[in-house]
């Protein structure tokens, strides 16, 4: 009896050795090959490997699958990559068209600006302003060499910038409107009145030494007198906002919102005429515009 048992338990050890090493051949076996090693066995020996080899191949061909589709990320993550950077230099390339369109359109509105009405005028780019916080001014690509001098006027198609206190061969230092150390001879335009414009300390603009019986207000449109050099008549300032007048003073003055943004400022034109030497007053130089409201 225990004869049997003891042979009984060789023959399923001896099964259970064969089997493994089956399956540990097949480990070396390539997938294509399993289906050959089934029909080859068949019968019942093939019927109890069929379900662990054909476990193996599945998870032989997930593996391929997940490898194949590993090396495909890479690709697509390279490809991403390049395609990352060519967009952003596109994006670079579009900036800077749209930047260079804009400069163009705002120069021939410059240059047709100067040749209908202006023709005693230089156009000139803004490529600086002061970094000291002592004046409120611009450096212009225009000099001596262009004919620019000091004391030329400084406008825009909108109205006035400012005034050149300084030159150099190939630049120039134009003093904003809102500068405290720049003066300009202003007009009321519904009153006729005159004054002083002058820039504040908080970079504002104000009108100074109106006449006591002037009945300025609000919206009235400020322009240049004309009186002395720089600048010819009728060139637009601004407008009034408010009036300040203070018991006792000789004068009232009044405080004026700018035509020109003078802190975005990019191109520009100097009048290189001096005054007196003009074809044209400057009121027929700037593009009409509605009457302020409230004004005849």
């Amino acid at each position: 009896m225990w004869m049997a048992i003891f042979r009984s338990t060789y023959g399923t050890r001896r099964l259970a050795i064969v089997l493994f090493a089956l399956l540990l051949s097949v480990l070396f076996l390539l997938p294509g090959q399993i289906h050959l090693l089934l029909q080859y066995l068949g019968g019942p020996v093939g019927q109890v490997l069929g379900v662990p080899l054909a476990a193996l191949s599945a998870v032989d061909r997930g593996l391929a699958e997940l490898w194949d589709g590993y090396v495909a990320l890479q690709h697509v993550r390279e490809e991403n990559e390049v395609l990352r950077k060519e967009i952003e230099e596109l994006r670079g390339q579009n900036s800077q068209l749209r930047e260079a369109a804009a400069a163009t359109q705002r120069l021939a509105a410059l240059l047709e600006f100067k040749r209908k009405g202006a023709p005693h005028t230089l156009a000139a780019q803004v490529i600086g302003r002061d970094a000291t916080n002592w004046y409120r001014a611009v450096l212009l690509n225009k000099g001596e060499a262009d004919g620019v001098r000091p004391e030329m006027g400084v406008i825009t198609p909108a109205g006035v910038v400012g005034r050149v206190v300084k030159t150099t061969n190939s630049s120039s230092v134009v003093l904003l409107i809102t500068d405290p150390n720049n003066a300009i001879p202003g007009l009321i335009q519904r009153t006729r009145d005159e004054g002083i414009v002058e820039g504040t300390a908080e970079g504002g603009v104000r009108l100074k030494y109106i006449p006591l019986l002037s009945t300025v207000r609000a919206g009235d449109r400020v322009v240049t007198s004309g009186l002395t050099g720089g600048f010819p008549r009728g060139l637009m300032i601004g407008a009034v906002t408010s009036i300040e007048k203070e018991e006792g003073a000789l004068f009232q003055s009044a405080e004026i919102l700018p035509e020109v943004d003078v802190s975005k400022l990019e191109e520009v034109l100097v009048i290189t005429a001096p005054y007196g030497n003009t074809d044209a007053s400057a009121e027929d130089l700037l593009p009409s515009r509605p009457a302020a409201k409230g004004t005849p």
